[in-house]
């Protein structure tokens, strides 16, 4: 199991996923309806509840396909799935920061994290399928 690269790039995935909670990816200014109209914020895995939702199950769905090993066929679709979880988590980042003063606010450092976290699971699919194809090959030699 952890002898597999598929391994590390889905607890690479998982582990971004879980920091992603925590870290900042966009801070500015937000205009709000309280008595001080505009408040400094930033946008972390956890700034709401679809925010947040997506981004534990993306993390969730990459740890379980870990221990899917045994099935590929099942570990492509599970990964496939977080994959698509993962984009519409962009999506939302992406969406939340519209709510924010444009010349006042910016993406920071960690807002490379849920960004690579596609890309860890592409190659992650990638290694996956390239052990189905080797299994199929030594099923013919035998």
């Amino acid at each position: 199991m952890i002898q597999r690269i598929q391994t590390i790039w889905l607890l690479l995935a998982t582990a971004i996923g879980i920091t992603s909670l925590k870290l900042p990816t966009y801070s500015g200014h937000r205009i709000k309806d309280v008595v001080p109209p505009i408040v400094v914020s930033n946008i972390t895995g956890s700034y709401n509840i679809m925010l947040m939702v997506a981004t534990i199950a993306t993390a969730t769905l990459a740890f379980l396909a870990i221990f899917l090993f045994k099935n590929r066929k099942l570990q492509i679709k599970v990964v496939s799935t977080a994959l698509v979880l993962s984009l519409i988590t962009l999506f939302l980042y992406y969406w939340q920061s519209k709510a924010f003063i444009v010349a006042e606010s910016n993406y920071t450092l960690p807002a490379i994290l849920p960004i690579s976290i596609p890309v860890w699971l592409i190659l992650a699919i990638r290694g996956i399928t390239k052990d189905e194809k080797l299994i199929k090959s030594l099923d013919r030699l035998r």
